[in-house]
């Protein structure tokens, strides 16, 4: 567990943080440019010293600034990755990775490095290296210092887009395959939906909400950064079956089966699917022999009217919540009201663009909780 309990004051930004996250998964910290995002994973690393206050990582403190208590960044047992990748120029790779390795990480130096794709760089120097490439050596620089957890300061910020579409397996590999807790700082949604288990927002330098990915995607504290005309759902489903006669799969999701475009995913495997509001359609009775594939029972929970269009809030059944955009005179026509039963209609060609193929952990921490 990873307690932060503090207060540092930057220029015009007063950065308040108090909250406890959980030391396990991917969780991304979000917001514009001058929340507060890298100055708080500053202050964990060490940095930057706050004016007051206490974080404890996993029962041991690492600041209590009431007792004189302020460990130097070496004596954390944190890892950083920067923007720039930052290696030593005159080294080689290899050297690179070893630079403030302890010796019980020896036995795992093949192991990361398999993990990374960076056998063939180990005799090359940075120079001569792609952007992509020397994130994936500070990223094992990194991991070899055997961190109890890793702080990303937007990793992908610096690359162009082949070398984002280069790094990203790699990031979701790390998520998977290694047993380290890691804070992502981004200010991309893409990057966040397809990496991040939680989420923590943050704006003038406080925390405005933190949990699971779909909760806080679910509720309006993400909506000021979604633009209006591509409101979206995450819903996290579960890999079903694979239709026999058409490049279909089910997947499941509050109980209720949901068609998409075939995916090499095996049965009980865990995705995400965005579904655009857009392209969620309502009825009041269940559409007999309809083109569309996808009609979910669901639960009226709220609206929000903007001018003559209308964002429903659905719930598709434990817990997992789907937006529906509509006119103004369907919502009127429908006589939507709280708690009403409707139809909700999702073409499967819709998802064809939508499916990340992301495995959570089973652990949860809570539901969003906003400030």
């Amino acid at each position: 567990m990873l307690e932060l309990d503090f207060s540092q004051k930057l220029g015009d930004l007063q950065l308040e943080v108090k909250t406890e996250l959980p030391t396990e998964s991917i969780t991304a910290v979000f917001g514009l440019s001058g929340a507060g995002k890298t100055s708080l994973i500053n202050v964990i690393g060490g940095l930057t010293k706050p004016n007051k206050g206490r974080i404890v990582l996993n029962g041991r403190t690492l600041v209590d600034i009431e007792k004189g208590i302020c460990l130097p960044p070496e004596k954390r047992h944190i890892g950083y990755v920067f923007q720039d990748a930052r290696l030593f120029p005159h080294y080689r790779v290899k050297s690179n990775l070893r630079y403030g390795m302890p010796p019980k990480m020896n036995s795992r130096f093949d192991e990361i490095v398999g993990l990374l794709g960076i056998e063939k760089l180990l005799d090359r120097f940075p120079i001569t290296l792609s952007g992509g490439e020397k994130q994936r050596v500070a990223i094992g620089r990194a991991l070899l210092t055997a961190p109890e957890i890793l702080l990303m300061d937007e990793p992908l910020a610096s690359l162009d887009l082949p070398r984002k579409r280069e790094l990203l397996p790699y990031l979701e590999k790390l998520s998977q395959d290694v047993k380290i807790p890691i804070l992502y700082v981004s200010h991309s949604l893409d990057e966040i939906l397809r990496l991040a288990d939680k989420v923590i927002v943050m704006a003038q330098g406080k925390v405005k909400a933190f949990g699971l990915l779909e909760d806080v995607w679910a509720s309006s504290a993400l909506r000021p950064w979604l633009q209006q005309e591509t409101l979206s759902s995450v819903l996290s489903v579960t890999c079903h079956s694979h239709h026999p006669d058409y490049a279909m799969t089910s997947v499941i999701v509050g109980g209720q089966k949901l068609w998409i475009p075939r995916i090499n995913n095996q049965e009980g495997d865990e995705l995400r699917l965005r579904i655009d509001a857009s392209d969620v359609s309502l009825a009041l009775e269940k559409p007999q022999m309809s083109s569309i594939r996808n009609i979910l029972s669901t639960e009226v929970v709220e609206w929000e009217e903007n001018g003559e269009q209308v964002d429903v809030k659905l719930d598709v059944g434990d817990q997992h919540y789907l937006w529906a955009r509509i006119t103004r005179w369907a919502k009127d026509e429908l006589s939507l009201r709280k708690g009403m039963l409707v139809y909700a209609q999702v073409k499967s060609i819709s998802l064809s663009r939508q499916i990340t193929l992301h495995t959570s952990p089973h652990s949860v921490v809570g539901r969003v909780h906003s400030r």
